[in-house]
């Protein structure tokens, strides 16, 4: 049976070791997880099981507007998170730290070209009918 690992002390150590995330990263990483886990049980999943990568990355997309709204880009550049490939490289740290589990089939590419940040964190934010910018 593998030990437990303190998840603040193996984010510590996967601050020290990979200087492009940060702290709030790897935190922030973890209850996306969890709420993409709740949302699959409230989607009729009886127990819990593990998420595919474009699971988590739809997962990341919905929590990250219900909890920074306008501000979501804001928070991600201040973490090192410019794209879905960013998040691969969280969870993939959080692996080989022994915090998150895989199957043999997760590969980092599991996460890369979901979606484009601008499309999916600015756009939405965007007001309606403005492209004009003149006055009325």
């Amino acid at each position: 049976m593998q030990k437990k690992i303190d998840f603040d002390q193996a984010i510590s150590r996967l601050v020290e070791q990979d200087k492009r995330y940060t702290t709030g990263a790897y935190h922030f990483m973890r209850d996306a997880l969890d709420q993409t886990l709740r949302q699959v049980r409230e989607g009729g999943e009886i127990e819990d099981r593990h998420v595919s990568g474009k699971e988590l990355v739809e997962g990341i997309r919905a929590y990250s507007l219900k909890e920074f709204g306008p501000m979501v880009m804001t928070v991600f550049d201040e973490w090192g998170i410019g794209s879905c490939a960013d998040f691969g490289e969280i969870v993939f740290n959080l692996i080989e730290a022994r915090v998150f589990g895989k199957t043999d089939e997760d590969t980092r590419a599991d996460f890369v070209g979901h979606y484009d940040f601008e499309e999916a964190f600015v756009k939405p934010f965007l007001p309606t009918g403005a492209a004009g910018g003149g006055q009325s």
